[in-house]
């Protein structure tokens, strides 16, 4: 049984850091490409952050460039994503995706809240 099971989120203020995770299993992980993606009542999911593979190549959406991270552990079939500098519209459910070709996994996400 595939499961993507994101952690980590919740309430900061802005200006603050935090570090969601995703625990994967059911499938191979070291052979999908992986990515975060938010999405608010009135967006549509937006692609935050992706990685291959081997983690040796990642993107990011221009608007978190130089202040997110993300990383993978392909022993620990885990998915990372270090969020510095929040900012209040960044408040969103954050989820995390498992693509290999056709196939595409999600999470049910989390609830980042970025509120002072």
């Amino acid at each position: 049984q595939v499961q993507l099971e994101e952690s980590g989120g919740g309430l900061v203020q802005p200006g603050d850091s935090l570090r969601l995770s995703c625990a994967a299993s059911g499938f191979a992980f070291h052979l999908y490409a992986m990515g975060w993606y938010r999405q608010t009542p009135e967006k549509e999911r937006e692609l935050v952050a992706g990685i291959s593979i081997s983690g040796d190549t990642t993107a990011y959406a221009d608007s978190v460039k130089g202040r997110f991270t993300i990383s993978r552990d392909n022993a620990k079939n885990t998915l990372t994503l270090q969020m510095h500098s929040l900012k209040p519209d960044e408040t969103a459910v954050y989820y995390c995706n498992a693509n290999y070709y056709e196939m595409d996994y999600w999470g049910k996400g989390t609830l980042v809240a970025v509120s002072s």
